[in-house]
């Protein structure tokens, strides 16, 4: 299964033993290949989708949001059960206060203006007139003073990611100017490792080391682009540093061949994890991909990644999927799956996605709330022997795929 949502994280947690998955094979299936989004599974009629249920203001990708915008999310039946909201500039992350109103029927910030120049994440969770939980998680972006622009960035200020991590901006402008926008955003490493930059297009730069990075390293990114003149009359507003640290090294190893994934902490196999992948018209990509945000739960709709039927809707649309962790832009995930059994370690009959063993709402002591709660943004996870090409390296953090001459010949110094 494939899906869009926008940016979250969830650090790990230390691993005391070696654990083998053997015989966990009774259970749910990965993505949905079995028409599950058409399915009553509690018996209780077709459950509506999460925008149904759980109204979001600004709507989901909107730009340019005016700081007089209200925010406000709102049911029309049931309750809410939480809504968090994240604001993030430059790097930096930080709560938006709010409270649910007395019926628990909406939510509203403390604040009543937006800030300039930022990035807002909306996750809410609700519960429908039957007891069904619903998630839903939206971006939106705020106004950019006239004439400026600026990069968003990630990882987060402060973080703790996995080996896998690539510094990456994604500019609210096309940048023309590459060379002299490029001259200003400076990434270094203690102890020190060649990084590179590598433009995809004219809105993003990203940067890594040739391998990599070792766990324990700090890695400072500085941007001076406030002035910089990035296109014809627009110029730069940031002028900001930030920092953050390398984990331990987990890569993990899906063979969609075999149905089972190897996970290694430090180069040491902990878990070998039955799993199952795309079925034969719907693969998973092969390649090296990295973990860019972690969902306790959240929504998935075939319709937002091209999977429809006839009359349009998504050949699955499931509200309440646990322990996702995407892997790419255009939808791929690694989650939790609780709704079509025998297939781990056996077949494959995803969507395109990588689904482990779960119960609805997620359980701690199942395949994939053990690989959840051990995982990090930033870990690798490296699809082998799917009948589907290899990951294109603009497609998330998938820049690991692309040869260092190849990668170092994306800058626009030269």
């Amino acid at each position: 299964m494939r899906h869009v949502t926008g940016r979250a994280r969830r650090a790990g947690v230390a691993l005391t033993a070696v654990l083998t998955w053997a015989g966990l094979l009774a259970g749910a299936a990965g993505c949905t290949a079995d028409g599950t989004g058409g399915i009553d599974i509690d018996g209780l009629g077709k459950p509506l989708a999460p925008r149904e249920v759980i109204r979001i203001w600004p709507d989901d990708g909107d730009t340019g949001v005016r700081p007089d915008a209200r925010l406000r999310v709102r049911v029309s039946g049931g309750r809410l059960e939480s809504v968090k909201v994240v604001k993030s500039q430059d790097a930096r992350e930080s709560p938006v206060p709010g409270h649910l109103s007395d019926d628990a029927l909406s939510w509203k910030p403390a604040e009543t203006r937006l800030a300039l120049a930022a990035k807002y994440t909306v996750h809410a969770v609700a519960l429908d007139a039957h007891g069904r939980r619903s998630a839903r998680h939206t971006t939106f972006t705020t106004d950019v003073p006239g004439e400026r622009f600026i990069g968003y960035v990630s990882p987060e200020n402060r973080s703790t990611v996995g080996t896998g991590m690539i510094v990456s901006l994604e500019f609210n402008r096309e940048i023309e100017h590459r060379a002299a926008v490029e001259r200003a955003v400076h990434v270094t490493a203690r102890p020190h490792v060649d990084i590179r930059p590598h433009w995809f297009g004219r809105d993003r730069l990203d940067f890594r080391p040739e391998r990599y990075w070792k766990p324990g390293t700090q890695v400072t990114v500085s941007l001076r682009l406030r002035d910089v003149e990035g296109a014809p009359g627009v110029y730069g507003l940031q002028y900001k540093t930030f920092s953050f640290t390398v984990g331990r090294s987990q890569v993990s190893l899906v063979d969609a061949a075999r149905h089972t994934m190897q996970v290694r902490r430090d180069g040491v196999l902990l878990a070998t994890v039955p799993i199952t992948a795309g079925a034969p018209r719907t693969t998973t990509y092969n390649g090296k991909m990295v973990v860019t945000e972690m969902f306790e739960l959240t929504r998935m709709n075939g319709a937002t990644v091209g999977f429809k039927k006839a009359d349009g809707k998504g050949e699955y649309d499931i509200p309440d999927v646990p322990h996702a962790m995407r892997l790419t832009d255009s939808g791929t995930f690694l989650h939790g799956n609780y709704w079509a059994p025998h297939a781990f370690g056996k077949v494959n009959v995803s969507h395109g996605c990588v689904g482990l063993r779960d119960v609805k709402g997620g359980g701690s002591d199942t395949p994939a709330g053990w690989f959840f709660d051990r995982s990090l943004v930033g870990d690798v996870v490296e699809v082998v022997h799917s009948n589907d090409k290899k990951v294109a390296p603009d497609n998330g953090l998938g820049g690991w795929n692309m040869g260092w001459k190849a990668w170092k010949a994306g800058s626009a110094v030269k």
